[in-house]
């Protein structure tokens, strides 16, 4: 069983007891979250799509933390000019485990 839900605007592929890093979300550890627009659901016989979201179908997750990805560096260079720039950032993401797909 599988669903693809919207999460603060990206889409993911989730199945239960799977880990999501999800962009940072409100809410302390172990805290339940509950996400209800759900594009597609799917189990070993029927694919049912949404026009745009499935009506009644819900995503239910715990949080498990609060985390930083990778550094991503920004390079900014002018050629022949002596400009150079580096910056980059970390971006935040929540950990969400996946207890529960229902329909």
């Amino acid at each position: 069983m599988y669903a693809i839900v919207d999460i603060a605007g990206k889409q993911f592929k989730v199945t239960k007891d799977q880990f999501v890093y999800a962009p940072k979300m409100d809410g302390e550890e172990g805290a339940s979250v509950e996400f209800d627009k759900v594009l597609l659901f799917g189990d070993d016989k029927t694919v049912e799509v949404g026009a745009p979201l499935l009506k009644g179908a819900k995503v239910a997750g715990k949080i498990l933390g609060h985390v930083k990805g990778d550094k991503v560096v920004v390079f900014k260079k002018k050629r022949r000019k002596g400009y150079k720039k580096r910056n980059g950032h970390r971006q935040e993401f929540t950990k969400v485990l996946i207890e529960n797909i229902s329909k």
